[in-house]
């Protein structure tokens, strides 16, 4: 186990209900006038909006709105909310909603006090040294952005999508209402439930060896998953279910999985290619979901690199799936291990395509012509070589695009 530091300052409130105790919560915790941030239409629908306005005003909590947050959230957006905020002189943000209201809200919350261009952060990696205080009210779980150091923001004029990281922008409060979820179409369920278990096998596969407790968790929030999301797409009102997504979502991504995994003691576990390739597609095509590109790239990107070390992809079957390798008289130890782990990116895959992911980037209406693009954004962002587990070049990620078709 390597040397890490672990940080979780969110308070989490759980349950049902709870989503009428934010505006107690907050006040709690010092907030005042807030903003708040929410999506393009469904909080609205569902009353869960009203709900929330209703909780603040009785908590005394003064707020001003910026709504049409929407998928994969782009930077002019933050940058008309950073001025709404500035002018209304908040000292806080409130999210309603999944990962794109809070990344967001993340962006605004420390983007108010810098005098320059938010997107600087992104492209020149400045250090995030203050940042608003933050709470949320999640009603899709997917991202784990209610509990992580991340956040990610697309710039639609450059056709790119970066990340950036730091522990001054984690939420104070996650507030955690299975309940709200119950209205969530099947496909952002499955969607959601894709990028969480991509959350752990970044991590899972991060270049480091076996780390026993950190490896049981990862692979355990895997198997829940496995257990639950069909069942909340079959049965949509199912609160054990949804509970269970919705608390494996933010264990997904606060770091919990990756603790002993890094080699820099300070930095989250991996590195992260899944995600580096799929960031391109959304860039490129912001219509596409980040879940749902991940569903069609990860299995690519395992089949790639898996020779790299096989015994990592062996035990990852064996504790989510329990496919061991079968050695017979006939069939050596090199054949079997094949015949395993490919058996176990199959089983992977075959999983998301039945929670109802694409299979191919065919499925996106992508063709090859759009790969090279991709590439040279790719190296923009990521650099080349890139990644932990094994180096990526330019050549392996078109390769890997071109293999996903």
């Amino acid at each position: 186990m390597n040397d890490f530091t672990y940080y979780s300052p969110t308070k989490f409130v759980f349950g049902r209900g709870v989503t009428d105790e934010v505006g107690a919560q907050m006040a709690s915790l010092g907030f005042g006038k807030v903003l708040l941030v929410y999506g393009k239409g469904s909080v609205v629908r569902n009353g869960t909006l009203d709900r929330v306005r209703t909780s603040l005003d009785e908590a005394g909590i003064a707020y001003v709105e910026a709504g049409d947050v929407r998928p994969n959230p782009e930077v002019n957006w933050v940058r008309n909310a950073i001025g709404t905020a500035r002018a209304a002189n908040v000292t806080g943000v409130l999210a309603v909603g999944g990962g794109s209201a809070i990344d967001a809200s993340k962006a605004v919350a420390f983007g108010a006090s810098y005098e320059g261009d938010v997107w600087d952060f992104f492209t020149k990696k400045l250090p995030i040294t203050q940042a608003l205080p933050i709470a949320v009210v999640l009603t899709i779980p997917a991202a784990g952005s209610e509990g992580s150091a991340s956040c990610v923001i697309s710039n639609d004029a450059e056709n790119r999508k970066l990340g950036v990281s730091g522990d001054v922008f984690r939420p104070k409060l996650a507030i955690m209402d299975p309940e709200l979820t119950f209205t969530l179409p099947a496909f952002q369920t499955a969607a959601g439930v894709t990028d969480m278990i991509a959350h752990v096998c970044e991590r899972f596969f991060s270049g480091v060896g076996a780390v026993p407790v950190t490896d049981n968790i990862a692979c355990g929030i895997i198997r829940a998953l496995i257990d639950a999301a069909p069942q909340a797409i079959e049965q949509p009102d199912d609160y054990d279910a949804r509970a269970t997504i919705m608390w494996s979502g933010m264990l997904a991504h606060n770091d919990l999985a990756g603790c002993g995994r890094s080699l820099n003691p300070i930095a989250r576990a991996g590195g992260w290619e899944s995600h580096g390739l799929e960031h391109e597609l959304s860039a490129h095509r912001p219509e596409i979901t980040h879940g749902a590109g991940l569903a069609v790239i990860m299995p690519a990107w395992m089949r790639h690199v898996w020779r790299t070390n096989p015994e990592r992809f062996l035990d990852f079957g064996a504790d989510v799936f329990g496919i061991e390798p079968v050695e017979e008289e006939f069939c050596p130890r090199d054949e079997a291990v094949e015949d395993a782990v490919t058996a176990i990116i199959d089983e992977l895959q075959a999983f998301f395509v039945q929670l109802g992911m694409p299979r191919t980037l065919g499925d996106f209406g992508l063709t090859s012509d759009d790969v090279e693009p991709m590439v040279q954004t790719l190296r923009e962002n990521k650099g080349d070589p890139f990644g932990a587990f094994q180096k990526l070049t330019m050549d392996d990620a078109r390769a890997i695009y071109l293999s996903a078709f």
